[in-house]
């Protein structure tokens, strides 16, 4: 029955996504939902953006086994990058009227830089991705006793059917959906778990240093930066991502992009609780689960001894976040492959074979994260390597074009390859503090090399 009910539950939002897709007439409408998106609708799909394996899974396994310092990371990190989306680029953006992330970078700082952007843009997404399938994966492998690759084909199969038909307006529907699930289904799941053992029972065994947010007393500096580092690799490495960027811009006005954010950002932290305390729950309950993979924390406490309804609450909650996340995850690379790389290759295109083209890129995004989900199977690394990507080579570029008076072609090239490299050598050789702050150093030096020296300096737009 909990299968029946599940398969069910996706094969109604596999059709949702097919009949949202009748809305799709152009483009815009593929990429950006015409930018028609009221407040409740555009507050889900912003909700729903990293919603997904990463919180249910990854950041539950690393407060089971870290403490709330696993929480740093996601959600809050993933909270405040929405307020900071929110308070100072969701209205400026909007008014530039552009179709992706990538224009930005055209429309600032020239072509060049949109390709070098573009670029960077669609590699970051591929281990974000590659999380999602691997979560289905592990969703599927306990709920129908799959293996986890043919879980991660069959997930990735019907995600990939209605974003490809539908695009931004499927995702946008089925989001909608899904976060009342999510959220309806959250509630219930932990409030019966908490019915069945009180929670000072349980946080009465957890050990004091559980409950730590910040370092302890007599923290190194390095160790300091390393702790700021969980804030700010999704806090600010997720900004200049195209996901966020095409769900903001969905929405009907400036206001309601700005309100989207903050609401989401306000629903992310709040609902993204609830798991963590499943989590709690399970590994004082259950600590021999922990002990094989933390990942399977959560879905194995509810398999184990819940009733049939919360069971299926559970997992469609599970299945619609992740399902959620993958849809737009897959959409935001696709949109920047076609929009950005590959379209100035054919010239005088329509725009119905513009819409073909990214409904191809669809296709081929969803095939590479595949062969990245087959080759790594940790949600919560994938998922961190995906967000310092864009935080060391987009986010100085994005803030000077944005803020600045004046804009260098040269300055952002730089910036970009700077940061980007300086991040892999110091990846490669390891160091004691985190890559992340040598990139991030690496990226602003390059911006202000460049733009002293001044090489295609102009106003800004």
């Amino acid at each position: 029955m909990l299968v029946f009910f599940v398969l069910l539950y996706l094969a109604l939002n596999v059709l949702l996504g097919l009949w949202a897709a009748r809305r799709v007439h152009n483009t815009a409408d593929f990429l950006l939902a015409g930018r028609a998106l009221p407040l409740p609708m555009a507050t889900a799909v912003v909700f729903a953006t990293w919603f997904g394996s990463e919180t249910i899974l990854g950041a539950s396994a690393e407060v089971a086994e870290d403490g709330l310092m696993g929480m740093v990371e996601d959600p809050l990190g993933a909270a405040l990058c929405l307020v900071l989306v929110g308070l100072f680029f969701a209205r400026k953006l909007y008014r530039m009227n552009l179709l992706t992330f990538g224009d930005f970078y055209r429309v600032k700082f020239g072509r060049t830089a949109e390709v070098v952007a573009s670029v960077c843009l669609v590699v970051s997404y591929f281990g974000w991705v590659a999380a999602q399938m691997v979560a289905l994966g592990i969703a599927f492998n306990l709920l129908l006793g799959t293996t986890l690759v043919q879980g991660v084909l069959l997930g990735s199969f019907l995600v990939v059917v209605y974003t490809y038909f539908g695009g931004m307006w499927s995702v946008s529907v089925t989001d909608y959906l899904q976060t009342i699930m999510i959220i309806l289904g959250l509630l219930v799941v932990t409030w019966w778990v908490m019915r069945e053992t009180p929670l000072a029972q349980v946080t009465a065994t957890l050990p004091a240093d559980f409950y730590r947010l910040t370092p302890k007393t007599g923290t190194s500096f390095t160790g300091w930066l390393n702790y700021l580092a969980l804030w700010l690799t999704i806090g600010l490495g997720s900004i200049p991502q195209q996901d966020v960027f095409q769900r903001v811009m969905a929405a009907r006005s400036e206001k309601v992009a700005v309100r989207a954010s903050l609401l989401a950002a306000f629903l992310y932290v709040t609902v993204a609780l609830l798991p963590l305390v499943l989590a709690v729950y399970a590994r004082v309950l259950h600590p021999e689960l922990a002990a094989k993979d933390a990942q399977m924390l959560v879905p194995s406490l509810i398999l184990g001894s819940s009733p049939l309804v919360v069971k299926v609450l559970f997992f469609g909650a599970l299945i619609s976040a992740i399902v959620s996340t993958a849809s737009g995850a897959i959409l935001a690379p696709a949109s920047i492959l076609s929009e950005n790389l590959l379209r100035p290759f054919f010239k005088n295109m329509t725009d119905q074979r513009l819409l073909l083209l990214s409904r191809v890129s669809v296709l081929v995004v969803a095939a590479i994260s595949l062969g990245f989900a087959m080759s790594r199977s940790n949600i919560h690394e994938l998922v961190s390597e995906s967000s310092v990507l864009s935080l060391v080579s987009l986010l100085v570029p994005l803030v000077a074009g944005m803020y600045l008076k004046r804009t260098s072609a040269g300055a952002a090239i730089l910036s970009m390859g700077l940061g980007m490299g300086v991040w892999l050598l110091c990846r490669f050789w390891g160091t004691q503090v985190e890559p992340m702050w040598y990139g991030l150093a690496g990226s602003t030096v390059g911006y202000v090399a460049g733009h002293v020296l001044r090489p295609g300096s102009r106003a800004g737009a």
